[in-house]
């Protein structure tokens, strides 16, 4: 594994590293620059903010873009007690400690996890609408997101992504904090970290702007980035 990061860094109260989200995708596609010239990389952002840190970063790599929406499987009976996650492609991973010990019937996960994958499905269309998702079977994969503060969801994303069998896993994200980056590093193949701030509080602590992104701006982005695709595609059939 190997993490390229900058170090840690002890910022003063109050400090925004980022203008906005928009600049945040610029300065990780810059980081990420080498990519360019690598076949077969797609960009796969956790919406809703990962989205568009991750158009800035697909539209200058030149690489096609899709949401990877990943859901907890909560606990029967305590659904805020996660027991594991589901995401997009069908991966799953189950906390085997968790359901070991409060005894969960196979049946009841497989209920809870129809349950999510359902609901990924419902946020899938109304983001893609019927477009086919991305292939990453054998693909670079570059996993992004607007940052991670605990970095549970990431983690378990990225187990579940393991199981779809891409060539690589790269996880890029504008700024985390040093302990969770140290956890992510050892089950991606590269990570991306610009910045690792303590003390972290929170994602929207490190931006100028922090709006909430609706669906439609999600949906807008990833048809701008479809659009783009299919032109690169045009340009090299001549």
């Amino acid at each position: 594994m190997h993490a390229r990061r900058l170090q840690v860094i002890r910022f003063p109260q109050g400090t925004r590293i980022f203008a906005d989200r928009k600049a945040a995708g610029r300065a990780l596609a810059q980081a990420l620059a080498h990519l360019r010239e690598v076949p077969d990389v797609v960009v796969l952002a956790l919406p809703r903010g990962g989205v568009p840190v991750a158009y800035e970063i697909a539209e200058r790599l030149g690489a096609p873009l899709d949401v990877y929406v990943v859901r907890k499987l909560g606990v029967p009976g305590q659904p805020e007690y996660a027991m594991g996650a589901i995401a997009s492609g069908g991966g799953r991973v189950v906390n085997e400690e968790v359901v070991d010990a409060l005894g969960i019937d196979p049946a009841a996960i497989d209920a809870i996890a129809e349950k999510e994958s359902r609901e990924i499905l419902r946020r899938e269309q109304a983001y893609r609408g019927n477009r086919t998702p991305l292939d990453v079977a054998g693909k670079t994969v570059i996993v992004v997101d607007d940052g991670m503060a605990t970095g549970s969801t990431m983690l378990a994303g990225v187990r579940a992504l393991r199981q779809l069998h891409p060539a690589r896993i790269i996880l890029a994200v504008p700024h985390a904090p040093p302990d969770t980056c140290a956890t992510l590093s050892r089950e991606v193949d590269e990570l991306v970290c610009l910045e690792m701030p303590e003390p972290y509080l929170a994602v929207g602590r490190w931006y100028g702007e922090f709006p909430q992104i609706e669906d439609a701006e999600v949906t807008d982005l990833l048809e701008r980035a479809r659009d783009a695709e299919l032109r690169r595609a045009s340009a090299a059939r001549g």
